[in-house]
């Protein structure tokens, strides 16, 4: 009795191992085609995002700044509305290490530059989707975890926001998730 014991607590870790290993991977998430940085730069509206814990504490009026540095990063200036007043959160955003050569698919950290050696403090920024002269866009996770709807007035008509979410929906992601600000 031991011995079965001592072999389904050795090969059960093992067995959950390979099966993850050998669950398929979600498929690769579009992104925008000849993506101008440039045109992206400036001040985005938050219309509508799957929620998530580091925004829990946002009530509205959720804002994103984006600016050129000298080093190729980006600036990134959140700001919202919260009980207590405005919340800021400043980060900076660059090239993805695993896809450099996409400028569409960034790495955003929020943490404090000492700890940018860590990996787990960048988080994906994917620009899925513009329309427009990026007058509004589509920006998600390949986990399809995050998804943000962006415009650059802080309301979306609904037809350009049913079009982004139909391309939301396209890529994998699950629109009842959406909460619209």
């Amino acid at each position: 009795m031991f011995g079965v014991s001592f072999r389904a607590l050795i090969c059960a870790p093992i067995l959950t191992m390979l099966v993850a290993f050998a669950a398929p991977a979600a498929p690769l998430l579009g992104t925008v085609q000849q993506f101008d940085r440039q045109a992206y730069l400036g001040r985005w509206h938050q219309i509508a995002l799957f929620p998530n814990r580091f925004q829990a504490h946002c009530l509205g009026g959720t804002t994103a700044d984006y600016r050129a540095l000298p080093d190729g990063t980006l600036e990134v200036l959140n700001r919202c509305r919260t009980q207590d007043g405005i919340d800021e959160a400043r980060g900076v955003a660059r090239a993805h290490r695993q896809h450099p050569d996409n400028p569409a698919i960034l790495e955003v950290r929020f943490a404090p530059a000492w700890l940018s050696f860590l990996p787990l403090v960048w988080g994906d920024y994917w620009v899925i989707a513009t329309l427009g002269h990026y007058d509004a866009a589509l920006v998600g996770s390949p986990d399809r975890q995050y998804l943000w709807v962006l415009a650059r007035t802080p309301t979306l008509s609904d037809e350009d926001y049913a079009a982004l979410v139909a391309i939301a929906v396209r890529e994998g992601f699950d629109p009842a998730r959406l909460r619209r600000e």
